[in-house]
C-alpha cells in the first residue's frame, strides 16, 4: 500500500514561519508561506489563536473550501514567556481552539466522549501528580516561595483571586468582560468576610490589570504578593476565584474549591463553581478525564533538544531540568572581563530565575553593577580575585566539557560553579569537595550514578572525546603497565593542588621510583602537544612518550593511572581502574585512590557511586549542544556519542581560524607570567 501523501499547509504570519520546522514535526506536513506559494497545491492554513495570523487564516479556509488549523501553546509552555526558547507543548486544534467557548473546539470534542480506560486514567493521575509535587506551571520562572515570603498576611485565612491581562482573547472567548473581573471581586468580598483578598497578578498585566483597576474603583483591599511559582498561593487558599485562568484548572489538581466567572473547557462539567450561563448543558467529566483529554490527547509535544515528538512524561521531565538548573542561580549574574568567544559560550549556562547574564569589560564593572542590581559577580577560574563588597562565583570547565579542545574554541556543554575555590583549588574547601564530605546520596541517587557510569563506559565519553587512536605497545605479560597523563605545568590544578610534585619530569620519577620494574607510558598533554600550552621538560625515565591517541585507550590499555591532578585518575576510576594520585585533585583523599600526598580534611570513606553523583549530576551545569538548554549529564552523553561535527560554512572557518589564532597567543602570554 502506497503511503499517505504528506499535506502542505501555508503559513500566515513572520512569527508562525520562524517555527515553521516544529510546526512541519507536530503535523507531518510540508510548510510554505503565503502568500509565496501556488494556491493549488495548499491543503489549508495556519494561524495563530485568536490573533490576527488565526482570524486570517479561517477566512482564507472559508472563502476556498481548505482546511483551517489554529495553533496555540500548550499547558506546558516552558521556562518563561516570550520567543526566546522553544516551546515544550503545543495545541493543534481543527474546530476552533479551546479557550473560545462561543465557537466549538477540539478540545470540546474529546470532552463529550471523555477517556474512561482504566490505565488511561491512572496515567492522568500520575503526570497531576507529577507536575503538583514538581510545582511545574505553564511558565517555570518564579521562585518557589512561601506566600509569607512573597507578602501574604499570615494568621489569617484567604481566597485567591487570578487576575488576567486586559483585551486578551481568552476573557472574549470565555463570554466574559472586564464587567465579570468586577463581579468576580465583588462575590469574593461579599462571601468571605475575614478572609484576606489575594489576587494573583498576570507577568503581562502591569498597568492593565483588571482586578487592581476594580479594587481601586470599589474601594476594596487587596493583597497582591511577588512574584512567585502559583502552587503554593492554590494550595494554601481557601477557595480560588477565576474568570478564565489555566491557573483555575490548576487549582483543581491543587484541590481547592474554584469559582469560574467565565466559560472554561474545564468549567460546567461538575467539577467547579459556575457564575456564567454559558457553562451550562456540557457533558460531565472527571478531574482525570478532563486532564487527559487537555494534556495528553489535545496537547503535541516535542523534545527540547532535538524537536522530535516525545510524550508528556517526557517534555515534563525536561521542563523539570530546565527550571532546577536555573534555580541554582537566584540572582542576576554580571561576568567580568569574558572575551566575546567566552560570553557566547557562558551565556546559555547563566541564565537563571533573574534572566540571562550582563557582560560587562572588567571586574570593576561587574561588581558595581551587580551591587546596584543585587546581583552577583562572575569571573572565570582561581586567579582572579573575587570582589569584596559583592557575592560573587567562580567558573570553570565541567567533567564532560565537549566534542573537542576549549583552546580551539569549541563551546563547551558543562561547566562547574562555585565559591571561592573551584573543584581543583585544594587551598580549601570547593562547594564539590563540601558535598561529597557532607552530602547525603540515597539509593535512588546512587542507581542514576551507576547508570551514568555504565553509559559513559559504553559510549567512550570523556572530558574532550577527541577519538584519535592509539597506537598501544605489547608489553611482557606480567609487567604493570602505568599510564601517566601529562599536564600543563603553569595550570591552575597543579599550582594549587599539587604542592609536593609540580612538573611531569618529577611525576614520572617519582612513579618510577615506587614501580622500578614497571612499563612506563608518559601521555602528553594534548594542549602540550598542539604547541599551545607548555609540559616542561620531557620525562627520561618513561619507557615511552607518546602524544597521540584518546585517553580512553590509554587507561583502557594500563593496570593503574598515576598522576598529579589530571581529570584522568577520575575516569580511570570510573572504569576501575587502579589510581595513584601524587596531588590533591577533588577524586582523592576519599578512600578511592592510592593517595601519596595526605588530605588530612578529608575524612569521610565513600563508594564510586557517591562520588560519581556529587562530580556529574550534582555540581556541574550542563547545556544541550543543540539547543543550548539545559540538560542532564545523561543526554549530553548520549547526544556527544551520536552526534558529529558540525562542518561549518567558510566564513565560519575563517572566523574560527582567526579566533583560535588570537586564544592562542592569549593562553600563551598568560602562561608567560607565571611562575
Amino acid at each position: 500500500m502506497a503511503g499517505r501523501a504528506r499535506k502542505t499547509y501555508a503559513l500566515l504570519s513572520f512569527g508562525l514561519w520562524q517555527q515553521r520546522d516544529d510546526i512541519s514535526r507536530l503535523l507531518d506536513a510540508e510548510i510554505v508561506a503565503w502568500p509565496f506559494a501556488l494556491p493549488g497545491r495548499i491543503d489549508g492554513f495556519i494561524g495563530w489563536g485568536r490573533k490576527a495570523s488565526g482570524r486570517r487564516a479561517a477566512w482564507l479556509a472559508a472563502r476556498s473550501g481548505k482546511e483551517v488549523i489554529t495553533l496555540e501553546d500548550g499547558f506546558l509552555r516552558g521556562f518563561s514567556p516570550g520567543q526566546g526558547e522553544p516551546s515544550h507543548s503545543f495545541v493543534v486544534d481543527r474546530d476552533g481552539i479551546y479557550f473560545d467557548a462561543l465557537h466549538p473546539s477540539g478540545l470540546d470534542r474529546l470532552l463529550s466522549r471523555p477517556v474512561t480506560d482504566a490505565a488511561a486514567l491512572d496515567r492522568a493521575r500520575r503526570l497531576m501528580a507529577l507536575l503538583r509535587h514538581e510545582r511545574l506551571s505553564k511558565y517555570n520562572n518564579s521562585p518557589l516561595l512561601t506566600p509569607a515570603a512573597a507578602g501574604v498576611p499570615v494568621g489569617r485565612p484567604f481566597v485567591l483571586l487570578v487576575d488576567q491581562v486586559a483585551g486578551d482573547a481568552s476573557i472574549a472567548g470565555a463570554g466574559a468582560s472586564a464587567a465579570s473581573f468586577r463581579a468576580m471581586l465583588e462575590h469574593a468580598a461579599a462571601n468571605n468576610p475575614g478572609k484576606t483578598l489575594v489576587v494573583r497578578m498576570h507577568p503581562a498585566a502591569g498597568d492593565r490589570s483588571l482586578l487592581r483597576q476594580a479594587a481601586t474603583a470599589m474601594g476594596i483591599e487587596i493583597t497582591v504578593p511577588g512574584r512567585m511559582n502559583p502552587w503554593p498561593l492554590l494550595e494554601a487558599a481557601d477557595s480560588v476565584y477565576t474568570v478564565s485562568s489555566q491557573l483555575g484548572f490548576e487549582a483543581l489538581m491543587a484541590d481547592r474549591a474554584v469559582h469560574c466567572f467565565g466559560t472554561t473547557y474545564y468549567s460546567g462539567r461538575g467539577l467547579t463553581v459556575d457564575h456564567n450561563v454559558l457553562s451550562a448543558g456540557r457533558s460531565p467529566a472527571s478531574l482525570e478525564q478532563v486532564f487527559h483529554a487537555a494534556y495528553i490527547d489535545y496537547s503535541l509535544y516535542l523534545d527540547l533538544h532535538t524537536r522530535q515528538p516525545c510524550t508528556p512524561e517526557h517534555a515534563v521531565q525536561q521542563a523539570i531540568t530546565v527550571r532546577d538548573q536555573r534555580a541554582r542561580i537566584e540572582r542576576k549574574v554580571f561576568t567580568a572581563g569574558f572575551s566575546p568567544w567566552k560570553r557566547r559560550a557562558m551565556t546559555p549556562f547563566l541564565k537563571g530565575m533573574a534572566g540571562g547574564p550582563v557582560h560587562a569589560r572588567s571586574l570593576d564593572a561587574a561588581a558595581a553593577a551587580a551591587q546596584a542590581a543585587e546581583g552577583i559577580v562572575a569571573v572565570w577560574g582561581s586567579d582572579a580575585a573575587l570582589p569584596a563588597d559583592v557575592p560573587a562565583i567562580r567558573l570553570e570547565d565541567g567533567f564532560i566539557r565537549s566534542r573537542g579542545l576549549g583552546v580551539n574554541l569549541t563551546m563547551p556543554s558543562s561547566i562547574a560553579l562555585d565559591g571561592e575555590h573551584v573543584y581543583y583549588d585544594a587551598r580549601g574547601e570547593s562547594r564539590l569537595e563540601a558535598l561529597i564530605a557532607h552530602g547525603g546520596f540515597d539509593e535512588s541517587l546512587k542507581a542514576r550514578a551507576r547508570d551514568l557510569v555504565r553509559l559513559l563506559i559504553q559510549r567512550g565519553i570523556s572530558k574532550y572525546n577527541l577519538g584519535t587512536d592509539a597506537d598501544l605497545p605489547v608489553v611482557t605479560e606480567g609487567r604493570t603497565k602505568i599510564l601517566v597523563p601529562g599536564q600543563v605545568e603553569k595550570d591552575a590544578s597543579i599550582r594549587y593542588g599539587s604542592p609536593e610534585i609540580h612538573s611531569n619530569a618529577a611525576l614520572v620519577g617519582a612513579v618510577r621510583a615506587l614501580f622500578p620494574e614497571a612499563f612506563i607510558v608518559y601521555k602528553a598533554h594534548p594542549d602540550v602537544v598542539s604547541g599551545v600550552r607548555d609540559g616542561g621538560a620531557e620525562p627520561q625515565e618513561a619507557d615511552l612518550t607518546v602524544g597521540s591517541g584518546d585517553i580512553l585507550q590509554w587507561i583502557g590499555w594500563a593496570d593503574r593511572v598515576e598522576t598529579m591532578t589530571s581529570l584522568a585518575g577520575f575516569e580511570a576510576l570510573l572504569r576501575g581502574k587502579a589510581v595513584g594520585v601524587h596531588g590533591a585533585p577533588f577524586y582523592a583523599g576519599w578512600g578511592l585512590t592510592d593517595d601519596r600526598l595526605a588530605i588530612p580534611r578529608r575524612t569521610r570513606r565513600i563508594d564510586l557511586e557517591t562520588l560519581v553523583a556529587a562530580s556529574l549530576i550534582l555540581y556541574p551545569l550542563y547545556v544541550h549542544p543543540l539547543s543550548g538548554l539545559p540538560c542532564r549529564p545523561e543526554d549530553l552523553v548520549e547526544e556527544i556519542s551520536a552526534g558529529a561535527l558540525k562542518s561549518p560554512g567558510l566564513a565560519q572557518k575563517l572566523f574560527l581560524c582567526a579566533a583560535q589564532q588570537i586564544n592562542r597567543v592569549g593562553v600563551l602570554l598568560r602562561d608567560s607570567r607565571l611562575r
